[in-house]
Order: structure tokens, then sequence, then C-alpha cells
């Protein structure tokens, strides 16, 4: 099995990876708390249309190690860069889900864009999802604080249900089985406990829209105008309009997690976008 280490970090982080297919290569980095394996309805439409798709887990998840510090996106940010250096990869796509398209962004502020060709943010949580004066739209932090409280009680409690929220479940239970539920589960409760809580601390209050500027390549932007878990209003339309070369896609009655309930429609815009 594929592995790359960190050794830039404090302390060394092992990467597990996918690496799938040939042509320009595609990194897709999974949104919280799962793991690459929530890309499964995007890899082999990337790899068929004649991309190189890779996957990673995100250090704490999947089966990547998982150290007992440094889970802010800086650190998240080196594990991308890891990837992207130690594949010697180049005219890369880097594509971002939910919490994801923090790495995306930051990497982008850390390490410049002589290595990307376009970046993509779906379902993502940038720009900011903290509720602040400035940031009406955002989850008030009462929220956060709970969501944190439930994890440390009751993390694998917590997670039971999470994903019902994730897709809208009651409005989308014809395109999300209960085996999916139950799959969402089982990744997201073999994390890390600590990545679990340190991870969700950073995606709830890291304010990235000082960071917008440094987003210098084309880049898509992909949402779900029915998200609940993260609202369209804080993320997806201040990202489009303060990202100078965007290209903006509302998916009509889509949740959070989109690239189950409606994955056709993801595919198809994401491929177009890449070609």
């Amino acid at each position: 099995m594929p592995f790359i280490t960190n050794k830039k970090a404090k302390e060394a982080v092992d990467i597990f990876y996918e690496d799938y297919g040939e042509g320009q290569p595609v990194i897709l980095i999974h949104g919280w708390p799962l793991s690459r394996k929530s890309w499964e309805q995007q890899v082999w439409k990337i790899v068929e249309e004649g991309y190189r798709c890779i996957s990673y887990d995100r250090r704490g998840f999947g089966i990547s190690s998982a150290p007992w510090g440094d889970y802010d996106y800086s650190a998240l940010a080196s594990d991308l860069d890891t990837i992207i250096d130690g594949l010697e990869l180049d005219n890369v796509a880097i594509v971002g889900f939910s919490m994801g398209g923090g790495e995306v962004v930051r990497y982008l502020t850390d390490y410049g864009s002589k290595k990307i060709a376009k970046a993509a943010l779906i379902s993502s949580i940038i720009p900011l999802v903290k509720q602040k004066d400035d940031n009406p739209a955002g989850v008030p932090e009462n929220v956060l604080d709970n969501i944190k409280d439930a994890l440390q009680k009751d993390r694998v409690g917590f997670l039971k249900t999470f994903h019902k929220g994730f897709y809208n479940y009651d409005d989308n239970k014809n395109k999300v089985s209960e085996g999916q539920l139950e799959y969402d589960f089982i990744i997201a409760s073999h994390a890390s406990p600590r990545a679990t809580i340190q991870t969700a601390l950073s995606w709830m209050h890291t304010d990235f829209r000082p960071e917008l500027k440094n987003v210098d390549v084309p880049t898509l932007v992909v949402h779900g105008d029915a998200d609940e878990t993260v609202p369209i209003e804080t993320s997806a339309e201040q990202a489009a309009k303060g990202i100078a070369n965007s290209t903006y896609e509302v998916i009509k009655g889509a949740p959070h997690g989109l690239n189950i309930t409606h994955s056709k429609e993801l595919n198809d815009i994401l491929v177009n976008f890449l070609k």
C-alpha cells in the first residue's frame, strides 16, 4: 500500500494515498470526518475521462498516521505539498470537499500556484464558517461549541446521526441508502478522536477571507442551495465573489453531501471544468 511521509512536520506523518489513471493529475481532498473513500463516485469518472486521479487520507483519518499535534491548516497543507512534491507532480488540479477547501486555499497561500493549474471548492467551508458581525449568515459560535462538546463527550454517538444532516436524509432517502449512512459512520468512527476534534476546530474557526486573493488559478465553486451543514451564503457565495477567476455552479436542491446525492451533476460539472 502506498504511503508517503511528510518529514517537514514536527512529527513525521505517513499519508496514505491511492493513485489511478494517467494524464493530468487531479488530487481529491476529502471532507470532515471521512476519508478518501468518500470520493468513490468521483474517482472512476475522473480516471475514465483520461486523468490521473490521486486521493489521500488526511492525517488522523483513514489509514494515515495520527500525530497528537498539528492539525492547523498549514500543517494539513504541508501534507498536500508532500504529495505534490513527492510524486513530482506538475500542472495539478486540486479539488477540496467541505473542510478540504481549506487545504486548497492554504496550499496556494503557503506554496503558491507554480505547480497548480486549476482548483475546485466543492461544498466547501471557504471562506468562513463561524458567524461574526461581518459574517451574519455564519454558524453561531454556541452551535460550534455544542459540536465540540458532543465530540468530547460521545464522539461516536454524535457521528452516528451526523450524516443524516449531511445528506438532508429525510428529503433524499431515494438517493442515499441506509448502507451509505452506515458506511460513513464506520469510516468516521474509526478516525482518530484527537484528529476529529482538532480538525473540527480548524474548520470552525479559520477565517480564509484574507487568503482569497492568493487563489490565482481558475477555480470552480460548487455548492448545493439546500446545504444545511455549510450555509451557501457564508461559503460559496462569498468564495465566488472573492476569487478573481472563478466559475460558480449551484446545484438546485442539493445538500452538503452532493458528491453522493447528486454525483452525476457534480461529475459533469467537474469534468467540464477540468477540460
